[in-house]
């Protein structure tokens, strides 16, 4: 398969236009401007549409519209976008909508920085609006993961009538790694998703998308019914990859680019006779506890590292059960932690 180098912004914006998304709506931020110049230039050339729209409130609820429609659709920014995108997201939930989000991460809280972050877990997998609710969020370490992931984001929202979000960082986005795709496919058609409110002719009754229940009972029971499938979610998609964790003393637990970063310092334990795993999840929600439990099997320590004041950490001690001494390295305000440091808190965790 024919391979390109790319940007990672740039190879997830294709690989979205060959899952069939249709219509791009987005607002420039950086550090993911790539995937909205791409977008501009490359989707209506395939027929689809892009708009920039006026603000992030105005592209999330053009995606609500859209989704509502039954096509396949896409928008993206970063962090303090994504803030702006939440109510918009609640709605998209609430309504049981498709589509894709895309948050490339920086420093914050406020407007932060432009520089890499992972200090957005929290809000990805616990608060991306108000309500009983929950979105799967998938955590790519490389430019040819964002692009798979992003074909199997659009997959699953469909499946389960849900939002679905990327969470990459803004390191991820901006480097440049060999990338390959799968053939292209047209863009999703219109209609042919049964419950769309795409004009019904009089050839069947008509749809109507809504997130508004005014009787409580009805409420909980469409909640009730969002959370079997939520729970079909955690059984079904629940992903992760460990390295040299059989046998290991000590685990070293990271996701999206920090990850790779982990292994390094992971090899250079190893190397000082450190017997040293690591574990990433590739599903941030559902988080693949079952998996991380296997993972540490022999471990007698973990640690968890992260580009923020750890947040990652909580649900590996919740996955964990408090059965093992769980230790946090992390850099946060646009530092990326080098291997060397991880590597020191590795040794000192031996020391004790």
């Amino acid at each position: 398969m024919e391979r390109s180098l790319m940007k990672g912004n740039e190879a997830l914006a294709e690989a979205a236009i060959r899952a069939g998304c249709a219509h791009y709506f987005g607002y420039p931020i950086t550090p993911q401007n790539e995937i909205t110049a791409y977008m501009s230039k490359r989707l209506p050339k395939v027929g689809g549409v892009f708009i920039q729209a006026e603000s992030e409130i105005g592209a999330i609820n053009m995606v609500y519209g859209c989704a509502a429609t039954g096509t396949r659709c896409m928008t993206s920014s970063s962090s303090p976008g994504i803030s702006l995108k939440t109510e918009g997201i609640s709605y998209l939930a609430g309504a049981d909508l498709p589509c894709v989000i895309v948050n490339v991460q920086r420093g914050g809280p406020g407007l932060g920085s432009i520089q890499p972050s992972q200090a957005d877990y929290w809000q990805a997998t616990r608060a991306l609006g108000h309500g009983d609710l929950r979105i799967p969020v998938f955590a790519p370490s490389t430019v040819q993961e964002m692009a798979d992931m992003t074909g199997k984001a659009f997959d699953l929202a469909d499946e389960y009538r849900t939002p679905v979000m990327i969470l990459a960082d803004g390191l991820l986005g901006q480097m440049m790694e060999p990338v390959s795709f799968p053939e292209e496919k047209a863009p999703a058609a219109r209609g042919e998703k049964a419950w769309a409110a795409n004009g019904h002719g009089n050839a069947r009754p008509k749809n109507i998308v809504n997130s508004l229940y005014l009787q409580p009972e009805k409420l909980e029971q469409n909640i009730k019914e969002r959370f079997v499938r939520y729970g079909e979610i955690e059984k079904k998609y629940a992903d992760a990859v460990s390295d040299n964790a059989d046998g290991a003393d000590i685990i070293v637990a990271a996701y999206g680019s920090t990850a790779r970063i982990a292994r390094s310092a992971a090899d250079m334990a190893r190397a000082a006779g450190i017997k040293t795993g690591t574990f990433r999840p590739l599903t941030l929600y559902p988080f693949p506890e079952k998996a991380l439990r296997e993972a540490c099997a022999s471990a007698k320590k973990v640690l968890v590292t992260e580009m923020s004041m750890g947040q990652m950490v909580d649900d590996v001690k919740l996955a964990l059960e408090c059965k093992l001494p769980v230790e946090f390295f992390g850099r946060t305000g646009g530092f990326v932690p080098a291997p060397s440091e991880i590597f020191e808190k590795i040794k000192s965790m031996t020391e004790v």
